[in-house]
């Protein structure tokens, strides 16, 4: 059982495109405990819709455990009979840390899109300085997936020796021209929704067909064909007439996307989803550093790479590549390829063979 904390800075922060916040809060869980050398911490990124919350139950009653309850915990690939593991929301979120949801000290109104630009980097920062606050001299090991991979890719480059094992998994050093349009369909479905009201709008209001739209095609980014086509076919919802020529629900998997649209509308806000999706977009090491080689000259981390053979957002060859460019450049490197069916989500997912290579680049 857990209970999530705040981290407040009051120190000013500024990020990469200039614009500053007076100070930011950072929501995080933590597992385990430090040992008295300091050495055993690890730190979790979470992906686009995911948050603090990663492992653990908050109450005895709590049916729906943290995203990676699978993957961390006594006993587990991240054994937190032997790790301090430590996740928190990103700044730019809406689960706790500071985001467009906060409200603004200077209008006592929410920030909207009044907020500032986050990037990967300006993400990664904001956790350092949380870190710091905790007396966490150096990290034993960073991991995460998706937008998690980029974080610790970022952590290492920003801060080479501080961390001493990266494990970022179905990832990618840059973003490709079809997952940015995936991103901009979501984002437009949100902003052309007329309740976006240019950001703003009450907290339990806003674009919510537009924000459920977004996650249901998302989502299907986030699977396989075939894992869709075992768990639902062209099954036809119960209920539904057989020949019905009507808009309204008839296949199963319908049902599910609405169900993914829905679920999420309770739980994330529109213009955080718009803030970490334009994060992830301009996430390219190549750009930022003029070549993949560049950017990882002064990491380092010994690194562990893991790719999914059915991920089609952040395909094995993007992942790939990372592992190649540090080895390049005479890294630590190592790269691993998973052959699933279930497509992005893999790493989410449970898998005894993940386990085993987490488990075993820890030891």
């Amino acid at each position: 059982m857990v209970e999530p904390r705040d981290y407040v800075s009051a120190e000013p922060f500024t990020f990469e495109s200039g614009q500053t916040l007076p100070g930011y809060t950072l929501r995080y869980e933590t597992y385990g405990r430090l040992n008295a050398a300091g050495d055993n911490a690890v730190l979790i990124f979470h992906a686009l819709s995911g948050d603090h919350h990663c492992a653990g139950i908050h109450h005895a009653n709590d049916r729906k455990p943290g995203w990676w309850n699978n993957l961390i915990g006594p006993g587990k690939a991240v054994d937190t009979d032997r790790f301090f593991v430590l996740c928190a929301n990103v700044p730019g979120g809406c689960q706790g840390s500071t985001g467009p949801s906060s409200i603004d000290p200077a209008s006592g109104q929410p920030y909207g899109i009044a907020f500032p630009f986050a990037t990967i980097r300006d993400m990664v920062r904001a956790q350092k300085r949380w870190l710091d606050s905790l007396g966490i001299k150096r990290l034993f090991a960073a991991l995460g997936g998706s937008m998690g991979g980029m974080l610790a890719l970022q952590l290492g480059i920003e801060y080479p020796g501080y961390c001493a094992r990266l494990l970022p998994m179905a990832t990618t050093a840059r973003e490709s021209a079809q997952a940015i349009a995936f991103n901009e369909v979501g984002r437009q479905a949100i902003m052309q929704d007329p309740a976006w009201n240019r950001g703003n709008y009450p907290k339990d209001g806003g674009p919510r067909v537009g924000l459920a739209i977004a996650r249901m095609m998302a989502h299907i980014t986030y699977v396989s064909d075939a894992s869709m086509d075992r768990k639902f076919g062209r099954k036809k919802k119960d209920g539904a007439a057989p020949d019905a020529y009507t808009f309204d629900v008839q296949f199963e998997v319908e049902s599910y996307l609405r169900h993914q649209g829905e679920s999420f509308i309770n739980r994330f806000d529109a213009n955080s989803y718009l803030y970490i999706t334009r994060a992830i977009d301009h996430f390219d090491l190549t750009a930022a550093y003029g070549s993949l080689e560049k950017a990882f000259e002064r990491l380092e981390s010994e690194t562990l790479v893991l790719g999914f053979t059915s991920d089609w957002l952040f395909p094995p060859e993007q992942n790939r590549a990372i592992a190649q460019a540090l080895l390049r450049v005479g890294k630590r490197a190592s790269y691993a390829e998973l052959a699933t069916d279930l497509g992005h989500d893999s790493f989410l997912i449970e898998s005894p063979q993940l386990y085993d290579l987490v488990r075993g680049f820890l030891d």
